[in-house]
């Protein structure tokens, strides 16, 4: 046996092909060896950008004592969560089932046949933390596994009939539950609310994470009933996000969340994901407040993007390490001589500004940060500040880099390729756009084989079979394309992938759709959820892509999919509003969409004046459409047989079967779009 990891294209699994640990690449092979041998499975989970996982790699893996008892007690299979977020969900479900917090990296005890029976996160090389030390726990779990092996079945048997009660769900397509409303909506927004923290925004508590998807929920809850106190919520929120140290204020982007709930200290890795979910965020609030902090902390963002996050075939990586020279955070924290070297004169502006104290905010440097000072200084101190900041990048870019995992995730790109195409809109910005198709067009040409999404790319390699994240992001990012460009290859996308989810993930027995395909990998288990985790769910993202297609196309099998999902998983949408965000924000779209239909040639100057209109304004649940005549929209659509005035460029709002008035004029439309909320629409 050796270590067979230097056969991997995972940059994660790539940085642990040194280490003297016997590790397999999860596959039959290893699995037929655990069998073999009668031996049990040590699987072990992270990512690249986990700090906690670089730390059990050099106090553990790294250690030729530790590694020796690995190697004799057990099959060790090292598994890239990024990479098999199908494995990663299966065995951290079991975890938690176990009584267990989760967190990476994920140590997994398994049966040959891959069952769990035991696991656990970080484990220190020696007894602390209250924490027992990792080679006493291989010790004990080989001695239970050969010597009370009956312990062994029971837990393991118990753990798989629960597995399975969690894919099975507690509804059902023929399941009786209470239909969902408005009602239901604004019920879950008051009791998400009591759980913000008024002060700094974010959930209570500590650590923080962005929760972006609820915080959407709660946006949309302003919007629609006018209530002021949602709007507070998720804007101090987003105001102390920004200000805070999870931000990059040198380099842009945030990190994956703050260890503390006042936003200041970040485990520093950055995450495509977080960066996607809250640029669309803030460009939602931004339509609606014009905030100026908004605006530059989407634009600072989306210029690291184009600057550090661009793979070689365009498409956008998945993550920064938090470490760099076995440092977390080193490259991203500065003393104030580093600060007074590099500014000179500038340099007292910029600590007042940003919190720089000669012994620091965190191991005796400075997280930049202006939590507690005024969100914007006047024109004049700002344009300085910037200056400074451009400085600083550049001084910055001298010092060793964390490292880059450059791998290409399909449902990661996807929400990336939203997020910018919703901000190109907003903010009138071509490259943002250029960006985003650019991207799109590289999964559609390097992650697609025989017609099927791949999940992940790197080194020419389109790898393993698509979940149900993948198509369901991929197909909205289409959606997004196709509003921005109403180019048809867009629209033709997303119903083409719409065909693959309905063929191989469909749950036929109890509703929604499964996470991996029929015919991908055979795991212990086939998941189905509808629970948001860092990401949307799957599940929550299709009922939004079938609730827009609906609205774009008129096509009722798509609204019928839609209810039918929302059937099999009414009672989790009743029960924990908490969990299942998304779900309950793509309901809104479904029974609450403000229907936009522009008619006019889209190469004149008023077509295009009340297109930008259409995307400046504050209008979550929107479906626009922009035709040279009605001619093409279905009989079903409300602005069917609608006409151009004066042969000029028209606008029609509609919300459900009632229409505005025919629209020539752009304030006029901006009026029309602010007042399609329930509590002040009217039609004609």
């Amino acid at each position: 046996m050796r270590n067979t990891l230097d056969t991997e294209t995972s940059p994660y699994l790539l940085q642990h092909r040194d280490n003297p640990v016997h590790w397999q690449p999860w596959g039959p092979d290893a699995l037929t060896m655990a069998m073999d041998l009668d031996k049990p499975i040590l699987l072990s989970v992270g990512y690249a950008a986990c700090h906690w996982c670089h730390v059990m790699a050099h106090e553990s893996f790294e250690n030729a004592e530790i590694a020796a008892l690995m190697n004799k007690m057990f099959i060790n299979i090292k598994v890239d969560r990024e990479e098999r977020p199908d494995i990663d969900t299966i065995y951290m479900s079991a975890l938690h089932l176990l009584g267990q917090q989760g967190g990476w990296p994920l140590t997994m005890f398994l049966t040959p046949e891959g069952e769990p029976f035991w696991g656990g996160t970080y484990f220190p090389p020696e007894t602390r933390w209250g924490r027992p030390s990792f080679p006493d726990v291989l010790k004990q779990i080989h001695h239970i596994y050969c010597a009370e092996n009956d312990k062994v079945q029971t837990k393991k048997k118990l753990l798989i009939t629960a597995l399975n009660e969690m894919s099975t769900g507690s509804g059902s397509i023929n399941t009786v539950v209470p239909d969902l409303t408005i009602d239901t909506l604004n019920q879950a927004a008051d009791h998400i609310l009591g759980q913000v923290d008024g002060i700094s925004g974010g959930l209570r508590g500590s650590p923080k994470f962005p929760q972006s998807s609820i915080f959407s929920l709660l946006w949309r809850a302003y919007v629609r009933t006018g209530e002021v106190r949602f709007r507070n919520a998720v804007m101090v929120t987003l105001d102390r996000m920004c200000q805070g140290g999870i931000y990059d204020h040198v380099g842009g982007g945030f990190a994956r969340y703050s260890t503390d709930a006042v936003w200041l200290v970040p485990h520093f890795e950055k995450m495509l994901y977080d960066n996607a979910l809250l640029i669309e965020l803030l460009t939602d609030a931004w339509r609606d407040s014009k905030s100026p902090l908004y605006a530059a902390r989407i634009r600072e963002t989306i210029d690291w993007i184009a600057r550090e996050m661009i793979t070689e075939n365009g498409a956008f990586a998945a993550s920064l390490d938090a470490d760099s020279e076995g440092d977390e955070g080193k490259f991203y924290v500065w003393s104030e001589a580093e600060i007074d070297a590099v500014l000179g004169p500038s340099a007292n502006t910029f600590k007042l500004a940003y919190g720089v104290t000669t012994g620091g905010n965190w191991d005796g440097k400075t997280i930049l940060n202006r939590s507690g000072r005024p969100k914007f200084l006047d024109d004049s101190n700002e344009k300085d500040l910037a200056v400074s900041r451009t400085f600083l990048l550049r001084e910055r870019d001298k010092r060793t880099r964390p490292s880059w995992d450059d791998k290409v995730l399909a449902d990661w790109n996807g929400l990336m390729i939203a997020a910018l195409a919703q901000a190109s809109m907003a903010f009138d910005e071509g490259t943002w756009l250029a960006l985003a198709e650019t991207a799109f067009q590289a999964i559609v040409r390097d992650m697609s084989i025989d017609g099927r999404l791949r999940h992940s790319y790197r080194a020419g390699q389109a790898k393993h079979s698509a979940i149900l994240d993948d198509y369901s992001n991929m197909i909205r990012a289409a959606i997004s394309l196709y509003e921005a460009t109403f180019k048809p290859t867009y629209l033709a996308a997303a119903e083409g992938w719409i065909v693959s989810v309905e063929i191989h993930y469909r749950d036929h027995n109890n509703g929604g759709y499964f996470y991996s395909a029929d015919d991908a990998e055979a795991l212990i288990t086939r998941t189905r959820t509808v629970a948001d985790s860092a990401i949307p769910a799957g599940n929550g993202v299709m009922l939004h892509v079938l609730a827009k297609l609906f609205h774009l196309t008129g096509n009722d099998r798509y609204r019928a999919d839609a209810t039918a999902l929302l059937r099999a998983f009414a009672t989790e949408a009743h029960s924990n509003a908490l969990a299942v965000p998304t779900l309950l924000n793509a309901f809104d779209l479904l029974t609450n969409a403000t229907q936009v239909v522009i008619i006019g040639r889209p190469q004149l100057d008023a077509t295009q004046d009340l297109t930008r209109q259409v995307f400046r304004a504050s209008v979550p649940n929107l479906a626009f459409l922009k035709l040279e005549t009605t001619d093409e929209l279905p009989p079903t659509h409300p602005a069917a047989g609608k006409m151009q005035i004066d042969d000029q460029p028209t606008a029609y709002v509609c919300k459900g079967t009632v229409c505005s008035r025919p629209i020539v004029g752009v304030d006029e439309l901006g009026e029309a779009l602010s007042q399609t909320s329930l509590r002040g629409f009217q039609g004609q």
